[in-house]
């Protein structure tokens, strides 16, 4: 029989405790065997509720303890790139919540360590692996909707509170990198990572020199005359949270939650929608299972490994976001 895959999960925050750690303690094949956090009292709670049995406080100790396979990373933002880097250096694979890294050099650096290490990191973009999105690639990749001409995303929710998010130097960015950052790297993704061409941005911050942008309205030209549009906030004054993503080709047009497709057939819209059972889960836990089960099918070599090179344009593009921001001009990349 095959030896279960050894995990460890390395902070314990929101992400963990909703998806991460729900989701790996009933998958089959792999067993949690440790949980790092700087808040001992909390990780050690958690790991009696998920029959995890070590805790640490220090990464360094348990990656010393050689008792893993496998990392995933979801610190705070700012840790991602030196806790992926001492995982490649003690020979353990890893899987890093976005971002990988704050800047593009510093996702290069994570890639050639895992090119010198002979270990694998793959990015946590869960949303890419949500049902409907991968219904949408399907319409997309196969040109039934003929070419991409334009992508409309956004994403609206309250202020969400105090804490590391709020702090550039930690979080890197705030509204855009929180609910900015999956709707960009789908609508990259989706558009088979065209060439990006030039972006205009606008964006409010909050007070103080360290303060996060609470708003982000963003102008993205890709290679083949495709506009991209995205808008995010987390000082929205509504009812409810409200997102949508929105894709725009040549012979129809698709929205995701729930997907929805029109094509033109016979110079008319039809809704060529496809049809399926409710899923069990929630889209967002039913995208991190599928990306779990993703990661851990390329461990055991049952899935074919590809580097997230992707992530380094994604990044460069982000850095032309900000500046094009904070400089108010319009960046050519």
């Amino acid at each position: 029989m095959t030896q279960p895959l050894r995990l460890a999960v390395a902070g314990c925050g929101a992400i963990a405790q909703l998806a991460h750690l729900p989701v790996l303690a009933k998958m089959r094949g792999v067993q949690l065997v440790a949980l790092c956090d700087n808040e001992g009292a909390r990780a050690r709670a958690l790991a009696d509720r998920f029959e995890v049995p070590d805790v640490f406080t220090d990464l360094e100790e348990l990656l010393e303890a050689d008792s893993v396979d496998a990392l995933i990373v979801a610190t705070p933002n700012h840790l991602h790139e030196p806790h992926v880097l001492s995982a490649l250096r003690a020979g353990v694979d890893v899987l890093c919540e976005r971002p990988l890294a704050l800047t593009s050099r510093g996702v290069e650096r994570v890639l050639a360590a895992a090119q010198k290490s002979g270990r694998k990191v793959l990015v946590g973009n869960n949303h890419r692996f949500r049902s409907d999105v991968q219904g949408l690639s399907r319409f997309v990749s196969t040109g039934e909707l003929g070419r991409v001409v334009g992508v409309r995303a956004g994403a609206y929710a309250p202020r969400p509170p105090q804490g590391w998010r709020q702090r550039r130097a930690e979080a890197g960015g705030g509204a855009f990198l929180e609910q900015g950052f999956n709707l960009l790297d789908l609508a990259l993704w989706l558009s088979n990572f065209a060439q990006p061409v030039r972006v205009s941005a606008h964006m409010t911050r909050g007070r103080g020199a360290n303060a996060v942008e609470e708003t982000m309205l963003v102008g993205l030209e890709l290679e083949g005359d495709l506009a991209v549009g995205l808008d995010v906030s987390w000082a929205y004054v509504g009812e409810r949270e409200r997102s949508w993503f929105e894709v725009l080709c040549s012979r129809g047009s698709a929205r995701l939650a729930p997907l929805r497709v029109v094509k033109e057939l016979n110079g008319r819209p039809v809704d060529v929608s496809p049809s399926g059972a409710s899923a069990r889960d929630s889209a967002f836990l039913q995208s991190y299972r599928s990306e779990l089960a993703h990661f851990v099918a390329v461990l055991r070599g049952e899935t074919p490994y590809e580097p997230p090179t992707d992530q380094v344009i994604v990044a460069r593009v982000l850095e032309a976001i900000y500046k094009a921001a904070d400089e108010r001009k319009e960046i050519r990349l």
